[in-house]
């Protein structure tokens, strides 16, 4: 389902989520490179009391963007909110597939299992709620799509739940695996690259110690920048997480084929959502560590 077809809840907390996570990652990369600069002004080539003094500032200002980001916690709000969003999000797979405790008798009975779960869900993430944009509440919770899906035939729930659910979870995962992978090789690479070249450089100021200009401290700051951006992507760790995640998909993906039942896929789905929300739930914990 694309976005807007989700329950307003969903779009908010997704949208504070987002919101979040640019914020605390922009103030990683403004902290790094407001460090490169101070390491710059501190070359001799620029001697002066003007530059010593606007290094200072410089080193001032990224103590205060640390501060920041110590103090305020974004990534904090990011986890809560995206733990939040994706909560919704499985509700309402559960919801438009008619499978427990949302079934296909009593719509009007539905309807309000829905409401009450999608309230449970908003007051147990009382502080991802408190983050999140208040002009939710004035949209729909249950859209035309979601009570669209519930009418389908069984054979066009599953066909739906198939394409839209399982091979695009899967997919997503399968990609965000390999992504994960090259982003590691080549933050590694340009990592070791930085070493290489301050090390020489330092080897080379030995051997030329006439010449004044020598880039070494800048070099050691991207070089070490670098592994600290490694350290909070943490890229090898998620490529395995997601590869895994991807392969169990593929394995729960196979009990899709005895769903020839209501209750049958019910059941299905439900623990689809399950492994959905798990791994979610571990990748929570894997960045909040």
């Amino acid at each position: 389902m694309k976005d807007e077809q989700y329950p307003a809840l969903f779009r908010s907390a997704d949208a504070a989520s987002n919101k979040y996570q640019r914020h605390y990652l922009n103030l990683i990369k403004t902290e790094y490179a407001l460090l490169f600069v101070a390491s710059v002004l501190s070359l001799s080539v620029f001697a002066s009391s003007i530059v010593y003094a606007t290094a200072t500032l410089v080193l001032g200002l990224s103590a205060a963007v640390l501060l920041t980001r110590a103090i305020g916690k974004p990534e904090q709000d990011w986890y809560k909110c995206r733990a939040l969003a994706e909560s919704v999000k499985t509700l309402t797979w559960r919801y438009a597939m008619c499978s427990s405790p949302f079934g296909e008798g009593d719509q009007t009975k539905a309807r309000n299992e829905f409401k009450e779960n999608l309230e449970k869900t908003f007051k147990s993430n009382s502080e991802a709620a408190s983050k999140i944009a208040s002009d939710w509440s004035a949209e729909n919770q249950i859209t035309a799509e979601m009570t669209r899906l519930r009418t389908l035939p069984l054979a066009e729930r599953k066909d739906f739940y198939q394409q839209h659910r399982i091979n695009e979870q899967r997919g997503w995962y399968s990609r965000q695996a390999a992504w994960n992978r090259k982003m590691s090789t080549r933050w590694v690479t340009a990592s070791v690259i930085s070493y290489i070249a301050a090390a020489s450089l330092s080897v080379a100021r030995i051997v030329q110690p006439e010449i004044s200009l020598w880039p070494i401290d800048p070099l050691i700051v991207v070089a070490t920048s670098i592994v600290g951006w490694i350290q909070i992507k943490k890229f090898n760790e998620l490529a395995a997480a997601y590869s895994v995640t991807s392969q169990e998909i593929g394995l729960i993906n196979i009990t899709l084929e005895h769903s020839e039942d209501v209750n049958s896929f019910s059941d299905f789905v439900v623990e689809a959502e399950t492994a959905f929300s798990r791994e979610h739930t571990l990748w929570i914990a894997r960045q909040a560590n």
